[in-house]
């Protein structure tokens, strides 16, 4: 995925950039970069790969080269960024974050006439922030281009500029599917992808964006340069996995939302007499720690760690590209505390179930310590579908998700028909599915968020919540 962090200042704001963009690095592993533009030096710009190093190591020496009252940075899952583009438009730095499903037909429809061409990375494809720049550029002025390149878009599309003047525009995706935040300070403003970011910075939180507004951050104010629309759909994955805890979105805390929905999911265990009789409540992975409180509080069982990760080497499991690196990296990262593992019932809250490819060990490594069960929860429901707007998953194809390769192994074509029902564990369909999922895992008992009751955690409107990865629906 990816996220971003901007500041304007009558003051220096390298050090608020890089530190607002550090703050990010939960939501990407490949990319980061950061441009900064000075009234004497005019543009600077550094990316570094993060594959293999946290962004502040990779960004350190850079700090003393920076100097300007303006800048922009960004985390990125997709492609190298900012980019410094010139156009007639103007010399500006973009950057970007989002998904662009119809790529091919844009490059017929927009290009194939004009002579254009576009560099290809190294694998071959075209950088995502470059195709965005090039559509803006097909308008008149920057504004009618940023809303020319979200219209033509199938995905989603959040954007931030740098002009040449020192100024930045920031424009939300068209269904706010991501959150954009405004924070003001005595001498500048700020626009960034989480709250905490820039509280942490001192600076005040202004505003949130509305779906698909454009605004132009100068240190004297936030001027609306595009109206919001009134259609909203936000990701409720924020909530539920990639939003960092500190955050608030729409009015709603991260890590109170998480406590709510554990609680929530206990409740409903109870009354339908499903909750089995455990030891101790574990999350898995930190993101589902919250959850598992929840849980835990409800249900009057114990809250315990029964492993621990090893995080000082490899701070996250998924930064290799290689599935086999990534799968050996999460074995070494556990570390098990046998005390609260052997001979012990254990019940653990996983923040979703996606590809499934690492719980196997997960519960072989538990029974391998001593465990005596092995249940799990998944704070939200079955994922039907891949994410089409964010790519908050790496999953390249719908057959690639857990439940939708239990569902052609139980039944083949005719089950994907049935998707519905199979996301309910209540029906026949659904508990065939949970207990197959139970015996090709390993798991004594598997139980999932429902899609309402998830819905009634984050407590917003859910018509302005997007749940396409549980339903399909857009």
């Amino acid at each position: 995925m990816g996220g971003f962090f901007g500041a304007v200042s009558r003051r220096d704001v390298v050090l608020d950039v890089y530190f607002g963009v550090d703050y990010h690095s939960h939501l990407g592993t490949r990319y980061a970069g950061m441009t900064i533009w000075g009234a004497e030096e005019g543009f600077q710009r550094q990316i570094h790969s993060i594959e293999n190093t946290p962004f502040r190591t990779k960004f350190e020496k850079d700090l003393e080269d920076f100097h300007g009252s303006t800048g922009i940075g960004c985390i990125s899952d997709s492609a190298p960024q900012p980019l410094l583009v010139r156009s007639r438009l103007g010399l500006y730095a973009i950057s970007t974050v989002g998904v662009i499903n119809n790529m091919d037909d844009l490059l017929e429809k927009c290009f194939s006439d004009r002579g254009n061409q576009f560099m290809a990375m190294g694998s071959g494809q075209i950088n995502s922030t470059e195709f965005v720049a090039a559509l803006i550029n097909q308008k008149e002025d920057l504004v009618s281009g940023i809303r020319f390149a979200q219209e033509m878009i199938d995905g989603s599309m959040t954007i931030l500029l740098l002009t040449s003047e020192g100024a930045v525009l920031a424009a939300r995706d068209r269904a706010g599917r991501l959150p954009v935040h405004i924070g003001c300070d005595r001498e500048g403003r700020c626009v960034s992808f989480e709250s905490f970011a820039y509280l942490k910075l001192g600076y005040r939180h202004e505003r949130e964006l509305g779906p698909g507004e454009i605004v132009r951050l100068t240190p004297e104010g936030c001027e609306t340069l595009s109206p919001p629309l009134e259609r909203m759909k936000i990701c409720a994955f924020l909530w539920t996995y990639y939003g960092y805890p500190n955050s608030t979105y729409e009015g709603v805390n991260v890590e109170v939302m998480r406590y709510k929905n554990g609680e929530l999911m206990a409740c409903s265990e109870a009354a339908g007499g499903t909750m089995p009789e455990v030891d101790y409540v574990a999350g898995v992975p930190d993101s589902g720690v919250p959850h598992a409180i929840g849980y835990a509080n409800r249900s009057g069982a114990t809250f315990a760690r029964p492993f621990v990760k090893y995080t000082p080497t490899w701070p996250r499991s998924f930064m290799p590209a290689n599935q086999d690196v990534r799968n050996q990296v999460a074995k070494m990262k556990q570390i098990p505390v046998t005390e609260l593992i052997a001979g012990k019932r254990l019940l653990f809250v996983d923040d979703s179930i996606v590809r499934g490819t690492q719980l196997r060990g997960t519960v072989d490594f538990l029974y391998g310590c001593g465990a005596s069960e092995v249940h799990m929860r998944s704070a939200c429901p079955p994922i039907m579908y891949g994410c089409k707007f964010l790519n908050f998953s790496r999953s390249t194809s719908d057959m690639e998700l857990l439940s939708r390769r239990i569902i052609q192994e139980l039944e083949g074509n005719e089950g994907q028909k049935h998707l519905d029902e199979y996301a309910d564990g209540s029906t026949r369909r659904g508990k065939c599915m949970l207990e197959a999922i139970c015996e090709k895992l390993g798991f004594d008992s598997l139980g999932y968020q429902s899609l309402d009751g998830l819905l009634e955690a984050i407590g917003i409107d859910p018509e302005r919540v997007c749940t396409y990865c549980w339903t399909g629906k857009e």
